[in-house]
């Protein structure tokens, strides 16, 4: 654990990606097996279930601290982090414990099991032993938020640093299913096993946000166009008979979409088609909203099936007839996608839940613009530019690939509520509640609360609108405070559809501010109708009519 805690400490106290990389590696090449993998499997989002809720957490560290609940809640409001709080008021110690990291995550599984009791004891026992640091990363374990700026592709290079292999052959072997736990470092890293191919997904290759004017790409004829499909983008395997289907966030999801099973029989084994996976309620695509009531379901019901189908509409194929030819050209490949699905669509376009994404060519940079604006007409977050010549490459490269969302809507909304921020933001109120105009029952106006966003100002703006809000005060609700309403802002967002969980019937999708607009006064603000205006109108029909 000392070892181990030590490269967090490393890792968190520096932004050099040289250093993050130097730290990693070295630990790689000196931890234990055990260890080894633990490291990895935190490090790319496989940490154990949280053995006890924060709830009892605080509540046992105030005990152990000896101070009032409330001044621990405040504590924790200032620091913005409750590992970090944790550790800061128990009591100090030098002693430290010699225990591997290994042992420690075993414990913690272990203690899912165990009574209140028995876990308020290993709790108290381990948070007096261990020296601050050590408490700290031992507290980040248990509440199971390790966020320290490390992502996976950092990871990797630093793994292939330590072992000589490959970045893109370790990012490969690092994806898909295996269980900590259970694995050895030999076995996940070092050896190659056949049988691992089967179910194993290639890493996704991704597109940057393209920055400045389209055209400055050069010659349009160079480019290939798709619309960018709001879905999730998945990769579907069919080797030896099975299927299986990945999510981009590595988690292999194909019991929540049995209608891929279809897809035995018909698609050749050795095939890896890339695609999103899209709604299709009424046999219309569909929004990010319906998807999500297939997303968060254990079991699939026949009647949820038939209520929201899902397809893939395929843009790409990394494996034909059991090879990878990622290395063909994007051209190359598409032409071998396009055969194979007027091959495969011919007789199965009604029993097979596959479709093939549009392949646009333009003659000029207007055109691409043109069409652009048709984005949200087609149920698309905007165009994608693929070069023609571009091989399927590893992660986010820049040149090849490139995304082309459209504007995101916009409303002028008032601030009401505001909470301090986490991490170098904790001591300032950043994260904002917004509402906007409606009438109630009285026919009289009233603020109602539509969205939450806590980005889009300069540090200087956040910093006036803290002293702002510590002056503004009308009322507390533990570390929510109501505000005097004053404030107009600008706030973006990339979607919008209804919502029955919401106050304003409206659920908006990746808010955040656009701008302060202190040029306006709140009865400009915009209203709850003026946002329901919005919505797309197939969004508007249930989906049960």
């Amino acid at each position: 654990m000392k070892q181990f805690a030590q490269l967090i400490k490393t890792l968190d106290g520096t932004n050099k990606t040289n250093i993050k990389v130097q730290a990693l590696a070295q630990y790689f090449e000196e931890a234990n097996e055990p260890d080894k993998v633990w490291t990895i499997a935190i490090l790319s989002h496989r940490r154990p279930p949280r053995p006890v809720n924060t709830t009892l957490l605080r509540t046992w560290a105030a005990e152990l601290s000896k101070i009032p609940t409330w001044l621990f809640e405040e504590s924790y409001h200032i620091v913005g982090d409750l590992a970090e709080t944790i550790a800061l008021v128990v009591p100090s110690s030098e002693k430290g414990s010699d225990k591997s990291l290994t042992r420690f995550l075993q414990e913690m599984i272990d203690l899912r099991s165990k009574t209140e009791d028995e876990k308020k004891k290993y709790l108290f026992q381990h948070w007096s032993e261990l020296d601050y640091y050590e408490r700290f990363v031992f507290n980040k374990l248990i509440t199971g938020s390790f966020r320290i700026g490390v992502s996976q592709k950092l990871m990797t290079r630093a793994l292939s640093k330590a072992t000589g292999i490959e970045e893109d052959i370790l990012a490969y072997k690092l994806m898909g299913n295996w269980d900590p736990n259970s694995i050895s470092f030999h076995d996940l890293v070092l050896e190659e096993k056949e049988s691992d191919y089967l179910s194993k997904p290639y890493p996704f290759f991704l597109a940057y946000a393209v920055e400045g004017d389209v055209s400055d790409f050069g010659d349009v004829s160079e480019w290939s166009a798709e619309h960018k499909w709001d879905g999730i983008r998945s990769q579907v395997i069919l080797r030896n008979n099975e299927i299986f289907v990945w999510s981009r966030g590595e988690e292999l999801v194909t019991d929540k979409y049995p209608e891929f099973e279809a897809f035995i029989g018909f698609i050749p084994n050795g095939t890896v088609l890339d695609g999103e996976l899209l709604p299709y309620p009424k046999g219309e695509i569909g929004t990010f909203k319906d998807l999500q009531t297939r997303i968060g379901r254990k079991n699939i019901s026949k009647s949820l099936l038939e209520k929201i189908p899902v397809k893939l509409k395929v843009y790409d194929i990394l494996e034909w007839k059991g090879h990878d030819i990622r290395n063909k050209t994007y051209l190359e490949r598409r032409h071998i996608l396009e055969d194979f699905y007027s091959n495969i669509i011919k007789s199965n376009k009604e029993t097979i839940p596959l479709l093939l994404s549009e392949r646009m060519q333009f003659n000029s940079w207007k055109e691409v613009a043109k069409e652009r604006e048709l984005s949200r007409e087609k149920h698309s977050e905007g165009l994608m530019f693929k070069r023609n010549d571009s091989t399927y490459q590893v992660g986010r490269k820049k040149g090849d690939w490139w995304k082309w969302k459209v504007d995101p809507l916009t409303i002028d909304a008032v601030l009401t509520y505001a909470m301090r921020g986490h991490g170098r933001r904790s001591n300032l109120f950043t994260d904002y509640t917004f509402a906007l105009w409606d009438e109630n029952e009285e026919g009289e106006k009233e603020l109602v609360t539509f969205a939450k966003a806590y980005s889009g100002l300069t540090d200087k703006e956040f910093r006036q609108v803290d002293a702002w809000i510590k002056k503004n005060t009308l009322d507390r609700f533990g570390p929510v405070r109501s505000v005097t309403p004053e404030h107009v802002f600008e706030i973006a967002f990339e979607g919008i559809a209804p919502s029955k969980r919401h106050k304003s019937g409206v659920a908006t999708r990746f808010p955040r501010i656009l701008r302060w607009r202190k040029d306006k006064k709140i009865e400009e603000a915009n209203s709850l109708n003026d946002l329901k205006a919005l919505i797309p109108i197939k969004a508007k029909e249930p989906l049960d009519k």
